[in-house]
Order: structure tokens, then sequence, then C-alpha cells
């Protein structure tokens, strides 16, 4: 009977050869299978290989176009792999699925008997399921000829089905399983020590932020060990992978740790009690995906996992930003190694869903992330121990000197305690100035652009809301200009970014000078910079004088290192309440005139009026 079925496939195999074969030459060896794969889907996942091999099954394959994976799905997969060699390439050569954590793989290649069948993936133990002694499922394909031949594979994951192939020459294979090692034992290495010495502190500290630290950096080995298939290849070789240490079941059981580290180290339910129920969510979400993986509900789990990532990660990121701004800084820690494992699981879960293809260097992006974030975290730890034996020192401290101050305070009460409060007095007067001090300089800060020391957008903004409302009450004018540099971009592209920042201070300096007392300059942003002037009469006039006298001002050369830059500007301006009585209508009638500007060609100066705006040439007399 196998006999049969296999001189029936080779029958529709020559009827019906959609995809062409990849001639094999030696240097193919380590090199990714894209060509001629093709895939078909089996929505039952009940077919067999008999069923693939009649004609309609054949004709219903379409060409993968080079993806490899198909995302989360209760189907099953077949995949065609039509190979053949050069005449000059050597014929046996083996097939690797670089994709390790696969729930069932079966592999069908031709024999002189008929097809044989190679069942590998978690539902065998390694040991049965693998042809070659590595981390991937690798198989050993018939003797190649210069005629075509063809493969099957069947592959079945609801939690997400990939299979990025690769042909390999046994020696090439061994080198990369060498380099392969030397690089993940160089990341174990440095995950076991990190666990060994946090045990050792938690056995010295008995701090529970340590213990679920320990908790966590195990189930981050765990995670790791089944997601690279080392685990299953050293640890459990003889016995299928148990649902405790599956992608799904490991990355539950590692999220509910964390999460219960993220609670013990950002002291949530103190500082932050809302966020805090949210974790506890999180916790019980964790707790149900691992118990639905246990139960066998495979697909269900996966799918839950995907959205407590997606969901958790960020909620445990927003509650260390909300410790960090509330001064904790052992949060910045958490901060940026959760961030990390953050983006790394977007890309895992556009992985899963299909929308991202496996690549090489996904196998050691998510084990370095873990890796780093392990890291942080005990950076995060440390200053955490840190800060509670500063703490500790601070309040015996207070404490031997509160019993001083008693004890003297007895033996002088008026002389000690006067000298007592003239030194509080004293000490509460300079921190008082401190913090007069540190006030005035965030107000500055907060109001003021940095490069230039003008008034920044905001400022600017509040400035001009209380000129325009003081301008309705005595009937006066207010002209807004907006000043865009021109061959400003020039200057940062051949001389650089440092030349283009000294250039905006010095402009900033001869602007300044230019302006009256009680006129605001500020910086918007960019190379774009504002003027609010008010008049009680004839605003039209002194805005044209004052944007041409800017024009004078910037046009004047500037020397930087011995090198003359030379710049313009365009400039628009708008009147209250000529063309708005309202600042968004007068900031946006002056944006238009300066759109205006730049279209009539730089250096222009355009007054906005009522119908469309009204250019001034920089060299022309003002227009009235």
């Amino acid at each position: 009977m196998p006999r049969l079925l296999y001189l029936l496939g080779l029958l529709w195999l020559s009827l019906n050869l959609p995809a062409q074969a990849h001639s094999l030459q030696r240097a193919d060896s380590g090199k990714w299978l894209v060509e001629g794969i093709e895939l078909l889907e089996d929505p039952s996942g009940q077919w067999q290989l008999a069923d693939i091999l009649q004609r309609e099954q054949q004709k219903a394959f379409r060409p993968a176009n080079g993806r490899s994976t198909a995302g989360m799905s209760r189907s099953a997969w077949w995949l065609r792999v039509p190979l053949q060699r050069s005449a000059s390439a050597p014929n046996d050569w083996l097939l690797e699925v670089a994709a390790v954590s696969q729930l069932d793989i079966q592999l069908y290649r031709p024999s002189s008997m008929g097809w044989q069948r190679i069942q590998s993936g978690e539902i065998s133990d390694f040991a049965s399921g693998r042809e070659i002694a590595y981390r991937h499922p690798v198989f050993h394909l018939p003797a190649l000829g210069e005629q075509p031949i063809h493969v099957y594979l069947r592959l079945y994951d609801p939690a997400g089905n990939s299979f990025p192939l690769r042909l390999w020459q046994a020696d090439d294979l061994q080198q990369h399983i060498q380099t392969e090692n030397l690089l993940f034992g160089m990341i174990f290495g440095g995950l076991v020590a990190l666990l060994l010495y946090n045990l050792i502190l938690l056995l010295s500290l008995r701090d529970d932020a340590y213990f679920w630290y320990v908790l966590s950096t195990t189930c981050v080995l765990l995670v790791i060990l089944g997601g690279t298939g080392y685990g299953f290849q050293y640890l459990w070789p003889n016995q299928p992978l148990s649902p405790w240490l599956d992608r799904v079941g490991a990355p539950a059981l590692w999220g509910l740790c964390v999460c219960r580290f993220s609670q013990r180290l950002l002291q949530s339910r103190r500082y932050l009690p809302r966020l805090h129920r949210g974790l506890n969510l999180l916790l019980l979400g964790n707790l149900v995906i691992l118990l639905a993986n246990l139960a066998g509900w495979r697909a269900l789990a996966a799918t839950g996992l995907g959205v407590a990532a997606l969901l958790g990660i960020p909620l445990m990121l927003c509650s260390a930003w909300q410790r960090w701004r509330q001064g904790y800084r052992p949060a910045l820690f958490f901060l940026l190694g959760h961030g990390l494992i953050f983006t790394v699981a977007c890309l895992m879960m556009l992985r899963s869903l299909g929308l991202l293809d496996p690549a090489w260097l996904n196998t050691f992006l998510f084990p370095a992330s873990a890796a780093t974030e392990t890291v942080l975290f005990s950076f995060a730890l440390a200053y955490r121990i840190q800060l509670l034996r500063q703490e500790k020192a601070a309040a015996l401290e207070l404490a031997n000197q509160e019993k001083s101050a008693r004890l003297q305070h007895l033996q002088n009460y008026t002389l000690n305690l006067q000298a007592a409060v003239d030194e509080r007095t004293h000490a509460l007067a300079a921190a008082n100035q401190q913090l007069r001090e540190r006030e005035q300089a965030l107000q500055h800060a907060a109001f003021h652009d940095p490069l230039t020391g003008l008034a920044n957008r905001r400022l600017f903004l509040q400035h001009a809301a209380g000129s325009l409302a003081e301008a309705q009450r005595l009937g006066q004018s207010v002209a807004l200009l907006l000043i865009d540099l021109d061959h400003f971009k020039p200057v940062n592209d051949r001389h650089g970014h440092s030349a283009g920042d000294w250039l905006l201070g010095a402009l900033g300096q001869r602007l300044q000078q230019r302006l009256r007392g009680h006129d605001l300059l500020a910086r918007l942003g960019g190379d774009e910079f504002a003027v609010l002037l008010r008049a009680a009469q004839d605003v039209r006039e002194q805005a044209l004088q004052v944007a041409l006298r800017i024009q004078d001002a910037l046009g004047e050369p500037y020397v930087y290192q011995q090198q003359t830059l030379h710049i313009g500007c365009s400039i628009g301006i708008a009147l209250y309440p000529e063309h708005a009585r309202h600042l968004e209508a007068l900031y946006q009638a002056a944006d238009d005139a300066l759109y205006q500007a730049k279209a009539d060609g730089r250096g222009a100066i355009v007054v906005c009026p009522h119908a469309s705006p009204e250019p001034v040439n920089s060299d022309a007399a003002p227009v009235r």
C-alpha cells in the first residue's frame, strides 16, 4: 500500500507541478529556502498524505511568495517543497525547520518503499523526533538529483504556525550550531550568574521584592530555554514538552511573577492604588491563561497571552512612569527594561499573527532583551536597597540627633533652645531661598527657549492673549509678525547642527536689539519666530518698519568658525482688529500671509488684508 501511494504521488506530481524547483548549489548551504514553496490550508486538520496527493488537493496548493508564517490558526498547514540540485552540487542535504515551538511537525519524504513519515514537534520527545541533535527540527532529505522531487511538511499549532526553512550541508550546520551555542551560552551564563547573586541577596536580606525577582529570573530562563529549544534538547529530551514549559505556559508564568515583582518594587498598593488594582487583574489573567493551557485549550490560551502582553506590559510601564514622576528612581530601570520587552513582545505578536516573518535575528532578539531586562531589574533592586539603607541611616541619625538634643536641652535649656531656633530658622531660610531659586529657574525654563533665551510658544501665546484683551479694553491695535528663516536648512546641512544652533542664538540677539523694550519676541520652534507689537495708532506702519529692520538685521553676514554665513527671512503680518479679533484667527491670518510670502519668493514681507495677502519686498517702501 505505501508503495502504491508513492507511485500515485509521483504520477500526480508529474502531471501538476505549478512551482519550479530551485536548483541547489553548494553555496546554498545555510541559506533560507524561499523559492518554490507552496501552501495548502487544511481547515479540518484531518487530511492525510493520501488526501494531499489527490488531484484536487494538488491543484489547491498556492505559492507562499516568501511567506514563512501563517499566524494563529486552528487549521493544519501543508507545505509542498520542490527540490533538485545542480550537477556540481552534493546530493545529500539537510532541511531545517527554524521554528522551535511548534506543536506538531510532520515531514513526508519519498523513499524506495514509498512515502516516509517523520514526526517531530512538542508532542514528540526530543530523542525520537529529531534526526539531528539540534534545537530546531532538522531532517535528512532524500538523495537529490538533477530532476526535481517533492517533500511535504504538515504543521499544526493553534498558538501560531511558522515554517522558515533552511537547507544545510552537515559540516556547515555543525559550525552554525557551535556559533549559536557560544552566543546563547553567554546569555544563559549571565542570567544564571544574576540569579545566583540575587538568590544570595534574598537569603541575606529576606526582602519579598528579591523573592519575586528570583522567581521572575527563573521564569525568564525557562522561557528562553523553551523558546530556543535548548531546554527540550538538554533538560527534558525523553518526554514531550510539558504545558508548563511550552510557548504559552512559561510566558504566562513569567508574566505572573513579573507582575507581582512590579507591585513589590514600585510599591503600587501604597502609591498607585488604581493601577495596583489593574495589576491584580493582570495577575488573575495570567493565572487563567496558565490554567487554560494546562487544560489543553492552547489556542484560547495563546490568544489570551497575546492580549495580556499587549495590555499588561503598558499597564506596568504606566505604573513605572508614574512612580518615576513621583521621584522614585528605581522605577526608571524598570521602565527601560519593560519598555524593551514591550517592543519585542509587539514584534513577536506581529510574528504570531502572520504579519512579520521569522528571521535569524529574531532568535536572539527576545533572549537578549529578556537578559537586558533582568539586568536592569537587578539595578532597580540594588538602587532600592540603597535607598532603604539611606532611609534607615537617616532615621538612625535623626534619632541620635533627637536624643542628643533632648540631653542638651535638659542641661542648658535656654541657651540651646535659642541656638536650635536660630539654626533651624537659618536652615529654613536657606531652604526657602533654594526653593525660590529653583522655582524661578523652572519658571524660566517653562516659558523660555533654551537655545536662544527668547520666550517660547507657551509664553508667547499667554502674552498674546493678554495683549489682545488689553488692546480691546484700551482701544489699541496689535500686530503679529511671523518670521520664517530662509536658507537655514543649507546651513545645517553644510556646517552641521552646531552651526545652526549657534546661528539661531546669534540672530535671536540681533532681533532683540532691533525691537523696542515692550515688544515681545519669541521662538515658536525650529526656524520660526514671532513678534507681537502694540500701538495706539499706525500699527500697520510700525509693523512694516519693524519687519524691514528685522530683515536688515538678519541679512547681515554671520561669521562662524572663520566661515561667513548668510541667511534671510520671510515675514507674514496680521493686524488686530483689522484682520481678526481672536488670537487663533489672528495667528492663522499671519500664517497665511507668511505662506504667501514664501510662495512669492524668499525675502518677502506680506501683510494679510481682508481679501488676499499683500506682498512687500524688503527693498521697497512699506505698503500702507
